[in-house]
């Protein structure tokens, strides 16, 4: 007798725990710039998408028969705040829309033991959401995702991923949405290689094994690559630790004393790299990039600490979620893109106070409010 879907469930989280982790590899994923090369009819929809996103609430006219529930897993114990922000930002908005929901919330560090996530997916499962949202980057065991693609139930959003995976290209998961990882690397590029008149000489700090410090981290040493006057000295994982990222600093600085550029993948690694180089008292010597733009990176641009970021436009990921809630439960999923990735815009430490409150008061317009 073949099991039913709460045995399938329990057999996925079996192996969860007992098997070895499968990483994804790069090959796996389709850029997000191929992908819409190959569909060009998500072009249309996806800036339609967007319109509806950016700009005001529009209440919900299908009548619900009862709450949609919702589960969330997200990996939000670290420093920056964008996983916590995503929730209000979601939340309000499916306030704004009139969306009677229910929402079950689980958060973790993101190198837990896996029993942790397993738990947690098992908690979310039973309680039989209508919608998951989780992230590749705190789920590298690809059976179980798709276990519940080829289940069809709950419906899935994978949130801060914008790539495609080419294994689930007949079976997606409803909605991919963030803010793609390769865009922000390249604009943090254009800027930190562009004065070709002195040699940079970097180390990458990563943050732990995974879709994040692949897509942003190699990303970014491919482009360097490419650039005659940069070399890259060394490389880190940090497990998303400050001060993992602060001692990596250290040792790189001893190692070489003509370091004058790193490469954070995070928020994280940023702030821990800072340390180090506020404690050797060399912030002006060596340039240092943030990624994302939240609270903890915007302080550090005003005191003079970070140099630069990609600040994304962070409540976009929420709403484009209710909005794609809304959307299927007014039987338009046709709709909705199979991904969004949301706008970001290139900070550096010299920009105006005022333009930044601009940047910041459109960035978090729901989030900062609740």
């Amino acid at each position: 007798m073949s099991p039913g879907p709460n045995q399938g469930y329990g057999l996925a989280l079996l192996v969860l725990l007992l098997l070895p982790q499968l990483a994804f590899s790069i090959e796996d994923y389709t850029p997000l710039d191929d992908y819409l090369q190959q569909h060009p009819e998500q072009v249309e929809r996806m800036a339609t998408f967007a319109g509806i996103v950016s700009g005001p609430a529009v209440a919900l006219t299908a009548p619900q028969s009862r709450p949609v529930r919702i589960a969330i897993i997200y990996p939000a114990l670290q420093t920056s705040d964008y996983w916590r922000l995503s929730i209000l930002a979601f939340e309000a908005r499916l306030k704004e829309l009139n969306i009677r929901y229910e929402l079950q919330t689980h958060l973790s560090g993101l190198d837990d033991d896996p029993s942790v996530l397993a738990t947690q997916l098992q908690r979310s499962l039973e309680w039989k959401p209508d919608y998951l949202v989780f992230t590749l980057g705190a789920l590298i065991h690809r059976q179980l995702i798709e276990k519940i693609l080829a289940q069809k139930t709950p419906r899935l959003i994978l949130q801060n991923v914008t790539t495609p995976l080419h294994g689930w290209s007949t079976r997606p998961p409803f909605l991919y949405v963030g803010f793609d990882h390769q865009a922000g690397t390249r604009l943090l590029a254009q800027t930190l290689l562009a004065d070709s008149s002195t040699p940079k000489q970097y180390a990458m700090l990563y943050s732990s094994h995974g879709y994040i410090s692949r897509l942003r981290g190699d990303t970014f040493i491919r482009i360097a690559n490419e650039n005659p006057v940069t070399r890259q000295l060394g490389s880190y994982y940090t497990n998303n630790e400050p001060d993992l990222a602060r001692d990596a600093t250290l040792q790189e600085l001893d190692r070489h004393p003509d370091l004058n550029m790193l490469f954070a993948c995070t928020t994280d690694t940023a702030l821990g790299a800072i340390e180090a180089l506020r404690m050797r008292g060399k912030l002006e010597q060596v340039t240092v990039n943030g990624w994302g733009g939240g609270k903890a990176e915007l302080e550090a641009l005003r005191r003079g600490e970070l140099d630069l970021t990609v600040m994304r436009i962070n409540d976009d990921n929420g709403v484009a979620m209710a909005e794609a809630i809304k959307a299927e439960l007014e039987q338009h999923s046709d709709r909705v893109p199979q991904v969004f990735s949301g706008e970001m815009v290139l900070v550096t430490r010299d920009i105006p106070a005022s333009e930044l409150k601009t940047l910041t008061d459109k960035a978090f317009r729901y989030s900062a409010a609740q």
